[in-house]
């Protein structure tokens, strides 16, 4: 087979291959490096195939610190599909609350005892350890905008709260939102680190910090 045969990449394809290696392997020469900090937003990629996107930085502060005031002093938190708030509840080391995360992604394993894995088509399919009504509040970011994702979603959650809860999810879903968990749409419009076409809201169930 002469060398014409062979199919040649353009250097424009090539370029662009050689930039995303690039950058791939300074992304894993961070996580080695010694400054690496495993909780920050995108230390875990998104993985598009599971529905997922990260909220930019600053919305996921603002979540984070509103569970916080609403769980209370030495408060329980727990996070259903929302990783990012997760990780952002993890920076703010010494503060006195508790949180674990509920995520199918088994990649968010490395954070030891407070990944539980959960799959939404199993609601109740949970570890004996997590009670019931164990948990001052619940923020959840149903992966896909359907009625049947946030039906089974609100099943764990409604098992899981002692009452609070902060919802995450499309605005095409507030009528369903209302029926399955009876919360309400708030002001505050959570953003995503990057930008997604169908328009998300939170959704509460008690007087809250995102009006």
């Amino acid at each position: 087979m002469d060398d014409d045969d062979i199919p040649q990449l353009s250097s424009h394809t090539l370029a662009a291959l050689q930039e995303f290696y690039l950058e791939q392997q300074q992304r894993e020469g961070m996580k080695t490096s010694q400054g690496f900090n495993q909780y920050s937003i995108g230390s875990i990629e998104e993985d598009w195939q599971l529905s997922q996107f990260w909220y930019s930085d600053e919305t996921a502060s603002c979540l984070a610190k509103e569970a916080v005031l609403a769980a209370g002093k030495g408060g329980r938190i727990a996070c259903i599909s929302a990783p990012s708030v997760y990780q952002k509840l993890k920076e703010q080391d010494g503060e006195d609350f508790s949180v674990c995360i509920l995520e199918y992604d088994r990649r968010f394993s490395v954070y030891g005892e407070e990944f539980i894995f959960y799959d939404y088509n199993h609601p109740l399919d949970l570890p004996k350890n997590l009670l019931p009504h164990s948990f001052d509040i619940v923020i959840a970011d149903p992966p896909y905008l359907s009625e049947e994702c946030l039906q089974k979603t609100a099943e764990t959650i409604k098992y899981l709260t002692k009452g609070k809860i902060l919802l995450c999810t499309g605005a095409v879903m507030e009528e369903q939102a209302a029926k399955h968990l009876g919360v309400k749409m708030c002001k505050f419009i959570p953003k995503h680190s990057r930008n997604l076409a169908n328009e998300f809201r939170c959704y509460v169930n008690y007087p809250s910090g995102l009006d």
